[in-house]
């Protein structure tokens, strides 16, 4: 018998290919995915030079998968000059930023402009609003981070009748213990975004209800399809699972770790797997066809 959290319709689970635009090769095997509907949507990176290249192909995909806005801060450069958090003109690692948000030490308001910046750019490319807000590694979710962002949205879409859904990466600790991948990782993500379904909430803006897709980036189809297996476990409403794919290049080698994982999450993901049949199918509504994600089952204020 299913869960509390599964009794809920099947077509629930909504898959995010993040980080569009990092490498051509990325944004290859995302692309593929789209055209086959294997997934639900991508989040693009618009900080980096591949996005003035790739932006057209992103928006191309929007009457297949949603498209979003994969917020940059600790990534090669910002859009704008940013002399508190990156004064050599180079984001921070994730480390750093970590330490600097749970200290208190973030300029909301050059946080906030960046992501001004950010969204602005994602829009004048693609030629839409994105349909979706999250993070690299994360970072939208950090404290003081979220209110900049928070903030950023609502000057921006405060007045559009459906707004973007934002990635909220946590889940509760019973819910990370059933799917038993990453729990450590995944425990952590949890207590860093503490909070933020919250102020999302009450600031009106959609979110999902539960989250899965961490992992320990194992480099084996096998792993991928266990990882997959698990993140169909204890689903709640509106269930955003992340992931990968893409084909390793030299370029993505030289801005990030995850390479040949990225490999197999593409191999799995092109052919039937755990999370095939029960991906989240939603209509565009409105004038500027963006997506209710009410429908979808987030949570709204």
């Amino acid at each position: 018998m299913a869960g509390p959290r599964e009794q809920h319709a099947s077509r629930n689970i909504v898959l995010i290919a993040d980080d569009f635009a990092i490498s051509e090769g990325v944004s290859a095997g995302i692309a593929q995915l789209a055209r086959a509907h294997r997934i639900s949507g991508t989040g693009a990176i618009v900080t980096l030079e591949r996005w003035r290249t790739d932006a057209a192909q992103l928006a191309a995909l929007r009457s297949d998968i949603a498209i979003g806005l994969h917020v940059n801060l600790t990534l090669g450069a910002p859009l704008g000059p940013m002399p508190w958090l990156a004064p050599s003109g180079e984001l921070p690692k994730l480390s750093a930023i970590i330490a600097r948000a749970l200290a208190q030490r973030i300029d909301r308001a050059e946080v906030q402009n960046e992501i001004g910046r950010q969204l602005a750019c994602f829009q004048e490319l693609t030629g839409y609003a994105p349909d979706f807000i999250d993070g690299h590694q994360h970072v939208h979710a950090l404290p003081m981070v979220r209110e900049a962002l928070i903030a950023a949205l609502t000057r921006h879409y405060g007045d559009v009748a459906f707004k973007p859904l934002v990635r909220v990466p946590a889940d509760r600790i019973a819910s990370i213990s059933a799917r038993g991948t990453s729990r450590l990782k995944a425990a952590v993500l949890t207590a860093l975004s503490a909070g933020f379904a919250g102020d999302l909430r009450r600031a009106g803006l959609p979110a999902n209800d539960s989250f899965a897709g961490v992992s320990g980036f194992g480099a084996g189809e096998a792993d991928v399809e266990r990882d997959l297996e698990a993140a169909t476990r204890a689903m709640g409403r509106l269930h955003l699972v992340m992931c990968h794919p893409g084909v390793p290049t030299p370029e993505l080698a030289a801005l990030d770790p995850i390479t040949t994982r990225r490999a197999a999450e593409l191999a799995v993901l092109s052919r039937d797997n755990a999370l095939t049949s029960r991906l989240c199918r939603f209509e565009r509504v409105g004038a500027d066809g963006q997506i209710d994600w009410a429908r979808c089952g987030a949570v709204t204020g």
